[in-house]
């Protein structure tokens, strides 16, 4: 397993889950650009469920979470300071779970092959934990419906106990003296 790499953010568009081309690319250990062409070469094998072409709109929304390229008209390599471009030239694109791992299998560096293992055994432990939180759910929500039930039982029984839990009033006491008793004629 390749050592522990900080995971890409996870975004949401169009209320899907995503991670954007950036951010599997630099995990892949490729450029963005090198990505994507992977990615146009295989169009085949992406589904539109398995990835997203982000709009402008989408875009500018998403700014302050991802890294954008160098804006600026003065190119950080060009020593004579001639003007360029700037920014993507291309739109984003942005991977559901399913596209994620399928970029991985179009890729053929030896560290893009490790890191869809890693993506692929990360899913399944995920899948794994949730199928277990699933299971102890079900079982905690018979236990509480076997509780409540208990609990009509308990407090009936107890309804019934308590005139015994109550003790009996104390008979009237006899004076202390002499008392007599007088006929009525």
């Amino acid at each position: 397993m390749p050592a522990q790499k900080k995971l890409p953010p996870i975004h949401t568009i169009r209320l899907q889950r995503v991670v954007l081309d950036s951010d599997l690319a630099a995990l892949y250990g490729v450029s963005t650009s090198v990505f994507n062409q992977a990615v146009r070469r295989n169009l085949r094998r992406f589904p539109p469920d398995f990835i997203l072409e982000i709009s402008h709109e989408e875009r500018t929304r998403l700014m302050s979470q991802i890294v954008i390229s160098n804006t600026d008209p003065v190119r950080r390599n060009n020593p004579e300071g001639r003007k360029g471009r700037g920014g993507r030239r291309k739109p984003s694109l942005a991977f559901t779970e399913h596209g994620a791992i399928m970029a991985a299998t179009i890729l053929r560096s030896a560290r893009a092959v490790a890191m869809s293992i890693y993506v692929v055994r990360a899913f399944v432990q995920m899948r794994d934990a949730l199928l277990a939180n699933a299971t102890i759910l079900k079982r905690l929500a018979e236990i509480d419906k076997k509780l409540v039930t208990h609990d009509v039982i308990l407090r009936d029984v107890y309804e019934k106990l308590r005139p015994l839990l109550t003790p009996p009033p104390e008979p009237p006491r006899k004076e202390i003296g002499f008392h007599a008793r007088l006929k009525k004629s």
